[in-house]
Order: C-alpha cells, then sequence, then structure tokens
C-alpha cells in the first residue's frame, strides 16, 4: 500500500491540517515548502522532492524549491526537467518518460527506488510540476491515486494564489517606489477630500510632513494664494467628477496658481485631479498630482522677455535702415557726397547690426538642436583679443582699453571663428554695462597645461544673485541699465557653449558697484 495501515489515519489527518494550512498561506515560498512536506506525509517516508513552476511567458520551467537535494545538482537537474517537460508537451503520459525520471532519480541519489510525478494545473492551464521520491517501493492503490491527484489539485490552487499574490505584490512594491522617488508631488484624497497618502515630493513644496498631512482635508494643506480654474473643494462642490460611462475616460481637472507653503513662502503649481472609481461606478480616491512650475514660468517669462526684446532689436535698425534709405532716394532733394556716405555709412553699420542677431539667433538655436561643431586651427588668443580690441576702440570714445599679456603666450587648439565671437561677447557687454567709461582690460596667462584670459571692466557690476544665472539662454541681469541697452540674453549662453565645446571654463567674478571680469580657462590641446 502507498499509505501504511497504521499511519492510514493519522496521515489523512495531516494531510487535511496541511492543506488548510497552505491554502491559507500566500507567501509563495511557504506554500512551497508546505507542498512538499504534505507530499512527504502523504508517502509515508522521509521523502526527497521538488517543485518546478512554469513561466507562463516562455512555457520554461524553473525549480523553485526543493527537499533534500543537493544544491550543487540543480543545473543538471533543470536540464533533465527540460527534456521531461517536452516530452509532456508533446503528449507522452509521465508512465512513457520513465527513462527519463529514472535518470533524474539517480542524479539525486542512487539509492531513491519510487517516484511520483505529479502536475499542478489550474483550470486547465499548467502551473508547475511536483516531483517526489522515495527510498522504497510500496503499492499504489486506485485511492492511493485519486488521492493524491485531490492533493496536487489543492496544491495547484495553493500556488496559484501564492503566485497571485506575489504579483500583486510586486506590483504594489513597483508603484509604492514610483510614487515614493517620484520627482512630482503625489497625493491620494478620499471621497471626503481627506489624504491618505502624501509623497516625499510633496513634503519638500509644501513643507508639510506626511504624518501630520495624513488624515487632512486637502484644503488645509494645499492652501492656494491665487487658483484658475478653481479649487478642488469648490470643484466637487459644483459636482466634479461626472461618473463616467462604461467606455468613457474619467474626467480630469487641471489647476494652476501659487500655494502657500507651511513656512509662509509661495510656489507655483500645477495640479492634475484624477477621480478613481471601484469596479460598480462608484468614486473611490482622487489622485492628485502636483508638478513644481516654478523653473517654467520663470522661462516662460524670459521666452517672453526675449520675444519682447528681440521684437525691439529688431524694429529699431530695420527702421533707421529704412529711414535713411528713403531719405537718400528723395527725388526732390540733392545731397551732397558727404551726407550720401554718411546715410550709407549707417546702413551698413544697421544691416551688420542685424546680421549679428540673425546669427546669434541662428547659433542658438542650432546649439539647442545638435552640439556645436568645432573647426580646429592654431590659435593665438593674445592676438585674437588684440584685432577684437581694435574693432571696440573706433566705437567707444569713453572707454580706454588695455591689453596685458605675456610675450610669449602659447598657442592653442581651437575654432578661431567661435573664439572671436567669445571676444566680440564680452568686450560688448564691458562697454553696455560700463556706461561712465574706464578701462576695459583684456589680459592673460598661461600654466603647463591651459592658458587663461580674461575681460575686466569697471562697468555695474553683477549681484551674487544674478551670477549663477547669466549664463543661461535669454536671461539678462535685471536693472534699469538693463532694460535700456539693447541684447537678446543670447551672447553670454553662446560663449559659455564655444568655451565648453572647447573643454575650457568660463566663470564670473563681480561686485555690484565695482565692475566684472570674466575669466577663461582653456586646455593646451
Amino acid at each position: 500500500m502507498l499509505l501504511l495501515p497504521d499511519y492510514r489515519v493519522r496521515q489523512r489527518d495531516l494531510l487535511l491540517e496541511i492543506i488548510r494550512a497552505m491554502t491559507a498561506q500566500l507567501d509563495l515560498g511557504e506554500v512551497l515548502k508546505l507542498v512538499l512536506k504534505a507530499s512527504v506525509a502523504m508517502l509515508a517516508g522521509h521523502g526527497v522532492g521538488f517543485i518546478a513552476l512554469r513561466n507562463p511567458a516562455t512555457d520554461d520551467y524553473a525549480i523553485r524549491a526543493i527537499l533534500n537535494i543537493d544544491t550543487d545538482k540543480l543545473p543538471e537537474l533543470e536540464s533533465q526537467l527540460a527534456e521531461l517537460v517536452a516530452g509532456v508537451s508533446e503528449g507522452q503520459k509521465f508512465d512513457d518518460l520513465e527513462d527519463n525520471l529514472q535518470q533524474m532519480a539517480e542524479l539525486i541519489d542512487p539509492e531513491l527506488r519510487q517516484l511520483f510525478p505529479m502536475p499542478l494545473v489550474m483550470a486547465g492551464e499548467p502551473v508547475g510540476l511536483l516531483l517526489v521520491f522515495r527510498d522504497y517501493v510500496g503499492v499504489t492503490t486506485p485511492n492511493d491515486l485519486q488521492m493524491l491527484k485531490s492533493f496536487a489539485d489543492q496544491a495547484a490552487i495553493a500556488v496559484h494564489n501564492a503566485q497571485l499574490y506575489e504579483r500583486v505584490n510586486r506590483e504594489r512594491q513597483r508603484l509604492d517606489a514610483f510614487v515614493r522617488h517620484s520627482a512630482d508631488g503625489v497625493m491620494i484624497l478620499d471621497t471626503q477630500r481627506k489624504i491618505v497618502m502624501f509623497n516625499p515630493a510633496l513634503e519638500r513644496m509644501t513643507a508639510w510632513n506626511s504624518a501630520d498631512a495624513l488624515g487632512c482635508h486637502e484644503e488645509e494643506v494645499i492652501v492656494w494664494g491665487v487658483v484658475e480654474p478653481g479649487n478642488l473643494q469648490d470643484a466637487m462642490l459644483a459636482g466634479w467628477p461626472k461618473k463616467p460611462s462604461q467606455d468613457d475616460t474619467p474626467e480630469t481637472r487641471h489647476v494652476e496658481g501659487d500655494i502657500v507653503r507651511l513656512d509662509g513662502l509661495t510656489l507655483g503649481v500645477a495640479i492634475t485631479y484624477v477621480p478613481l472609481y471601484s469596479s460598480d461606478g462608484k468614486l473611490v480616491n482622487v489622485i492628485a498630482n502636483v508638478r513644481d512650475i516654478t523653473s517654467f514660468r520663470r522661462a516662460q517669462e524670459m521666452q517672453n522677455v526675449f520675444i519682447s526684446g528681440i521684437s525691439h532689436e529688431l524694429k529699431t535698425p530695420v527702421a533707421l535702415i529704412k529711414g535713411y534709405a528713403g531719405t537718400l532716394r528723395r527725388e526732390d532733394a540733392s545731397w551732397d557726397v558727404q551726407v550720401i556716405r554718411d546715410g550709407l555709412l549707417v546702413i551698413e553699420d544697421e544691416a551688420d547690426r542685424l546680421t549679428d542677431l540673425i546669427e546669434n539667433l541662428l547659433a542658438a538655436s542650432k546649439l539647442q538642436a545638435e552640439r556645436m561643431r568645432l573647426t580646429l586651427t592654431d590659435v593665438r588668443l593674445d592676438e585674437l583679443a588684440a584685432r577684437a580690441v581694435e574693432r571696440f576702440q573706433v566705437q567707444s570714445s569713453k572707454h580706454r582699453f588695455q591689453l596685458t599679456f605675456p610675450a610669449h603666450l602659447p598657442v592653442i587648439q581651437g575654432d578661431a571663428a567661435g573664439l572671436r565671437r567669445v571676444f566680440d561677447n564680452l568686450l560688448s557687454n564691458a562697454v553696455k554695462y560700463s556706461p561712465e567709461g574706464g578701462v576695459i582690460e583684456v589680459g592673460g596667462s598661461a600654466s603647463e597645461k591651459t592658458v587663461s584670459v580674461y575681460v575686466r571692466d569697471q562697468g555695474v557690476g553683477i549681484s551674487p544673485d544674478e551670477q549663477d544665472h547669466i549664463f543661461d539662454r535669454f536671461y539678462r541681469v535685471d536693472g534699469a541699465l538693463s532694460r535700456k541697452t539693447q541684447g537678446t540674453g543670447l551672447g553670454l549662453y553662446l560663449t559659455k557653449a564655444i568655451i565648453e565645446a572647447h573643454n575650457g571654463k568660463i566663470h564670473v567674478e563681480s561686485k555690484p558697484g565695482e565692475g566684472s571680469t570674466f575669466i577663461i580657462i582653456l586646455p593646451l590641446s
């Protein structure tokens, strides 16, 4: 007999107890251990066995639990298991695969004498395979086989439930990790707008601790200073969200404005509220995604300032060109040669100014689309600086330009056109931001591996708060002088891009009212 007579009643009682335990257990690892122990109890022996579970995506089987098997034998055991499963999938029964099963038993322990393969099947779909071996041969009856099958069915249900729980738990952990480490604030509300989840990003945005926020109404934590189109409380009182039909997408609500943090500071945010419904169509939760839009607003403001500035910058030379051209072509007037030359000089200068504006815009656009490409040649920075100073000397009578370079400054590998633009941008800024005149000094020095150059003025200087932003695209230093001077906020942005494309660095040293020094460090090679 498969089950020894003296142990039959006790074994059945034990079996029922273990089946109840494993169907109540949701941890997959624990369920597999219980299944193996129960199978050994049924066979009234010490037993050896393993459970292999099927991967539905690949149809492969992997051993997930073992009993009294040396782990060193697992790789070869899984290889033999693959052959066994392949035979079964081709329609063969386990009885037809006795040789394969015997090889598996000999690999585990040559002393094993009998084995019992039990497929684990749930709703017609294979879940896994339970194989139990023992070291003696017993007689099996139809009742014994039926009991084994019943046990295998119960084991399959337990394993299936544990697998489902494992998947759900894994998804929950994945979602929890996503929410916890999201850069956006995430908040979950119940139907009464009470906070039931509050992630760390939202703690940083609101200055609220999550432990204090949980259980509070949303309007206690999200306190709007300015909000468009209106807060969540008013929206829900007005009937939001409307219950969707079966095929409708849940109605979201998007609001933007300034919230007042717990510490009294304000922060610009955009919140998207999404309703979550149960299977019977009842509102369960409202999920809020909160995004800090401070940088977006700042970029938008900078872009608006840029558009306004560039419009003014373009209108001025176009108006001058049109005015002088119209004046010079008047048929009712006669102009002497000098007036014509002066007029044409203005037209030429304004056309050059337009060209510079367009080149800066194109360069900035190209830089956004692709990395800057350099045409490398031998470049003497002192000579490049001297030629730039010559060009600016004729444009300003208020400023005195001074060159301070050592006698033999090393030659570097660089893009001459790009580095010329660097000097032009820095000298142009030095002239614009020192309206009272003074000395503009351009100098440099060299070390074993680098060449340094600087442009120093005696102008209005730059505040510490703005020094971190002056190299940003479209950024212009705030102040009365900035509003009067021409510029698009692209010069220093392009300057930094050119220097960094040379593997160099640029920074500014400045104090308000004491002028500014822009320092560039470039590698020799």
